[in-house]
Order: structure tokens, then C-alpha cells, then sequence
């Protein structure tokens, strides 16, 4: 079977809108101290905002299954991340906390239930079922490369003018223009969709009514929900990251100016080289993502209970942060990859959209309750050895229910004669 060129030219155009779409919503990453004291918000609004956008983002996201296949990515892409930097724009005038509460919820909309669901489905029609580790593990890597440009800018920004309110404005308002300028680009350069208005009788019906049919045949398909509790597994597992980094710090003893540099690996460079690395492996060694995200659970199955029986109070600080580095390698290599199965289980391309929101609804979940769980143990335990032992136990208790999903959805893929074992 003769592979499908990829249009690379039109995947970096996705990728440039994806590293600048979530960058407003995620001010606080690098302007969390100047939003309290230019901004006047205090951690508690900060919170609240960021819960709005949370129930935004899961409630609008069952309207996404609907939306995603009835409009063009034409006109969805381009209109959201316009909108978004027109919210940032707002942002940048210091509105009341009220007023932070609707942008912020207006950032979920236009960037989690309109965005990402279209995006996901833009990049999974790129390719063929042989392409989609590669096209999902470098959209993962571009988005870092993006995303660091940005963000560097934007704190630059902010430093050149004083570091004060004036360059929080400024640097707001650049994350705006640049994501306005990335909905512009795409606007102009992606293609339109044939939206198949011909049922399976072959009777011609209006573009609504082909949008629900969708929706309902997604629904009823299994293989669609094994994806999504596959993705739930991982992402269960890659929320416990975080906890490495206090673990270290109270465990290990990690100097303060240690903790910054950690942070940038753990979160870009993993990201950077994870991405492309399990792409790879799961097109052309694995020639199955699915297949590659069983073997990459087994693999943190068993590095994790090293990891809890190491006797980290006597291990070096260097030895740790290495140890915790190469774990978090391996997550990042299938937090590229989660989404490509949605190809190998051969779900009808005019789907895509319903079938990438019913994963983002279920497989983003965890955030709901997986950060808040691990901080509650980790402080139950006054953060000893004990409660991170217990955190990294659910990672694998959640690795080992992903080895189970994904050996059920290699099943499901065989006996659809997709792959032979």
C-alpha cells in the first residue's frame, strides 16, 4: 500500500496555532506573582478562574462532539483563535475579577471545546494509519518548540519594559496579536471540508442532520470509548509528574536553583524529544500505536516499582532528578502518541471530530481529581517518603489498568483484521 504524502506545509500551520492558543489561558505559568500584584487577583480568583475554565472546558467539550464535524476546519480554527485573541485583548485592559471569571471561561470555549477538538481531527486526516505516532508525536514536539519561542518573547517583553504593569499589558497583548495572526494564517491557508451530507441508504440530508448521525455513530462505537479510557490512563499517570518535583526537594534535598532548570527539562525538553521519539517508534518499529502504548505502559509498569523500592535517602541528587527525567521521558513519549489509535480502529474520517471530543472529554478527565488527590496524600503524609511511595503506587496502578485497556483495544483491533498479531 502506497504511503500518503503528509502536507507538512499545512501541519506547521497547525502546530504554529497550537503552541499560541493556550498560552493566555496559562498566563499564570510566567506571570502568576505580576497578575496578583498588577491584576489584583489573589490566589484564591486566580483558582476560581481557572476552575471556570475547567467546567467550561468539560461541559463545552459534549457540545464539541456536535460542532467539530458540522463546520469546516476552515472556518472553526481560524474563528476560535481569533476569538481567543480578542479575550486576551480584554485580559489586557485589567478587568474586575468578574470580568476575569468570563474571559477565562471564554478561553475554554474558544480554545478547549472549539480549538483543540478540530485541531486533533485536522492532524489525524494529514496521514494514513502508517503516519499517525509521527504526525502526533511531532505536533506534541512543535508545540514546545512554539510554545518556548512565545513564552521567551513574552517574558522578554515584559522585562524590557520594567517589569511592571506596562509589561504585563505588552506581554498579554503580544501572546494576542500572535494568536491572531496564527488564526489569520490559517484562515487563509488551510483547506476547506467536504462535510458528507449522504447517509448510509445513500439519501441526501442537511448538514445538521449528518452532524448528528455522527455523533450518534461515534457514540455507539466501542472502540472510541477503549481509546478514551486508554488516554485516561496515561494522562492519570502523567499528573503525577508534577509531584517530582517536590519529591525531590523534600526527598532528595533539591537546591532552590536547581528547581528551575529541572522544571524546563521536565516540562519542554521531554516534551521537545518525547513527542517525535514515540512517533517514531510506534510507525516504524511497533507499526501500531496501540501496540506501542502497551509495551510503553508495561515498560513504566516496572520502572515504577524500581522507583518505589529504591532507597532514595541515600541516592544522590543528580541520580534522582536522572531517574525521574528518563520516567518522564517515557510518559511523554505516549502523551504524543494517545490520540493516534483513533486511526488504527478505523473510525470513519468524517467522524473524526465526534470521535477526538468524546477523548478529550474522558482522557483530559483525571485533571479533575488526579492533582488534587496526589497534593491531599503527599500533605496527608507531611510530604515523607510514605505518601510519594503512595502517589507513585496509583501512577502504576493506573500504568497497569492502561497495559489492560490497550490489550483490549489490540484485540478489538485484530479481530477488525486492522493488524495481525
Amino acid at each position: 500500500m502506497q504511503t500518503k504524502p503528509i502536507r507538512w506545509f499545512t501541519f506547521i500551520i497547525l502546530v504554529i496555532g497550537g503552541g499560541t492558543v493556550f498560552k493566555l489561558s496559562s498566563l499564570k505559568d510566567a506571570f502568576y506573582v505580576p497578575m496578583q500584584d498588577f491584576m489584583g487577583l489573589s490566589n484564591t480568583q486566580i483558582g476560581l478562574a481557572l476552575s471556570v475554565y475547567g467546567i467550561v472546558q468539560t461541559v463545552g467539550n459534549f457540545a464539541s462532539i456536535y460542532i467539530a464535524d458540522r463546520f469546516s476546519k476552515k472556518i472553526l480554527i481560524p474563528f476560535s483563535l481569533v476569538c481567543v485573541g480578542l479575550v486576551g485583548i480584554y485580559i489586557s485592559t485589567f478587568p474586575s475579577f468578574y470580568g476575569i471569571l468570563i474571559a477565562w471561561g471564554l478561553l475554554a470555549l474558544f480554545g478547549e471545546v472549539i480549538y483543540w477538538p478540530v485541531l486533533l481531527k485536522a492532524i489525524r486526516l494529514l496521514g494514513d494509519s502508517t503516519q499517525q505516532g509521527r504526525l502526533f508525536g511531532f505536533l506534541e514536539a512543535g508545540r514546545g518548540v512554539v510554545d518556548t519561542i512565545v513564552a521567551s518573547s513574552a517574558l522578554g517583553i515584559f522585562l524590557l519594559l520594567g517589569s511592571g504593569a506596562g509589561g504585563l499589558k505588552a506581554a498579554i497583548l503580544f501572546y494576542s496579536i500572535c494568536v491572531i495572526i496564527a488564526g489569520v494564517l490559517a484562515y487563509l491557508l488551510l483547506d476547506d471540508d467536504k462535510i458528507n451530507t449522504t447517509d448510509e441508504q445513500g439519501n441526501e440530508i442537511s448538514k445538521n442532520k449528518a452532524a448528528w448521525n455522527g455523533v450518534i455513530k461515534a457514540i455507539k462505537t466501542p472502540e472510541i470509548w477503549v481509546v478514551s479510557l486508554t488516554i485516561f490512563t496515561i494522562y492519570s499517570i502523567y499528573c503525577g509528574l508534577t509531584s517530582f518535583i517536590p519529591f525531590l526537594k523534600d526527598i532528595y534535598g533539591m537546591p532552590v536553583a536547581l528547581v528551575g532548570a529541572y522544571g524546563i527539562i521536565n516540562q519542554y525538553t521531554l516534551k521537545l524529544v518525547g513527542g517525535p521519539i514515540g512517533g517514531y517508534l510506534a510507525d516504524k518499529k511497533f507499526h501500531s500505536s496501540a501496540r506501542y502504548l502497551r509495551f510503553a505502559l508495561i515498560l513504566a509498569v516496572l520502572a515504577i516499582l524500581i522507583f518505589i523500592l529504591m532507597p532514595h535517602e541515600k541516592l544522590n541528587i543528580y541520580f534522582g532528578m536522572c531517574l525521574t527525567l528518563g520516567f518522564g521521558a517515557i510518559v511523554f513519549t505516549m502523551r504524543a502518541t494517545f490520540f493516534a489509535p483513533v486511526d488504527e480502529i478505523k473510525i470513519p474520517r468524517e467522524i473524526s471530530g465526534a470521535a477526538m471530543s468524546i477523548a478529550c472529554i474522558f482522557g483530559y478527565s483525571p485533571q479533575l481529581f488526579c492533582f488534587a488527590l496526589y497534593g491531599f496524600i503527599i500533605d496527608h503524609f507531611d510530604k515523607s517518603l510514605l505518601g510519594y511511595r503512595i502517589v507513585f503506587g496509583l501512577m502504576g496502578f493506573f500504568a497497569i489498568c492502561g497495559v489492560v485497556v490497550t490489550t483490549i483495544l489490540l484485540k478489538m483491533i485484530v479481530k477488525k483484521k486492522i493488524i495481525k498479531d
